[in-house]
């Protein structure tokens, strides 16, 4: 088989791909990156070899960042805040059939379980802040802004079962926390009053216990197995010179 890089994984193998961050969640602005994320199926035959395919990929383009699909659908079914508001982007560049199986799969993913994990990055994330503002007298405001979007995503996502990252019709009421605009009390009450909206919606929640992680299993051997099939050159050149006697044979 050829030898893979990094960057020719991400290249020719791609299956899905979109952009994050504030063009994601409907609070760019004129100085805004474009943050872009994907996902990528490493060719089975790779996993044969000692060295082992990258679970993800920085790169290669500026602000791109891939996970190789095994590692993307294991911490989607952990339920992780990033890899979750990735499948739900609005801003999808690429997808493939493969692509186009996962993302049918983002019901599996949702579970009670992000209830957990967003909590515990919005915590994280709350320490920062306090800390700022016992150090310097105000938060990042920027960050600010992101943590109220993420408890209301994670409030919202239990109360309906459903995903959703644009922001709609709270972009001037978050962009004006990104500015300084609204003293810091004020916001800290929204983000009390939203950690305890999702904690009360956890207990009525639509979304199961777990996540459905036979069914994510059964696509990610479907998937392996179908990319073992797939002939390779290297493969037929040498059926070409190495006559065929059969594994362990003489």
């Amino acid at each position: 088989m050829r030898t893979e890089t990094p960057e020719t994984l991400v290249r020719d193998h791609t299956i899905y791909s979109c952009v994050m961050g504030s063009r994601a969640f409907g609070l760019a602005t004129e100085d805004s990156d474009t943050d872009r994320r994907g996902v990528f199926l490493a060719p089975t035959a790779l996993y044969w070899r000692f060295e082992k395919p990258p679970t993800h990929v920085e790169g290669p383009g500026e602000e791109q960042f891939s996970w190789e699909l095994e590692r993307f659908c294991e911490l989607a079914l952990r339920a992780n805040p990033n890899i979750l508001e990735c499948l739900h982007s609005p801003l999808v560049e690429s997808v493939d059939d493969t692509g186009r199986e996962l993302l049918a799969l983002r019901e599996a993913f949702l579970s009670r379980r992000t209830y957990e994990t967003f909590t515990r990055y919005a915590h994280g994330q709350r320490r920062k802040l306090d800390a700022d503002v016992r150090t310097h007298g105000t938060p990042r405001w920027k960050h600010a802004m992101h943590l109220l979007r993420l408890l209301t995503s994670a409030r919202d996502l239990l109360r309906t079962g459903i995903l959703t990252i644009d922001v709609g019709d709270e972009r001037e009421s978050l962009l004006a926390v990104k500015r300084g605009e609204v003293p810091w009390p004020e916001v800290e009450a929204r983000m009390n009053l939203l950690a305890r909206e999702g904690e009360e919606a956890t207990r009525h929640s639509p979304l199961p216990e777990e996540p459905d992680r036979r069914r994510v299993e059964d696509f990610l051997i479907r998937t392996r197995r179908a990319s073992a099939l797939q002939p390779d050159p290297y493969d037929e050149v040498v059926q070409g010179v190495v006559p065929d006697r059969g594994v362990g044979k003489r």
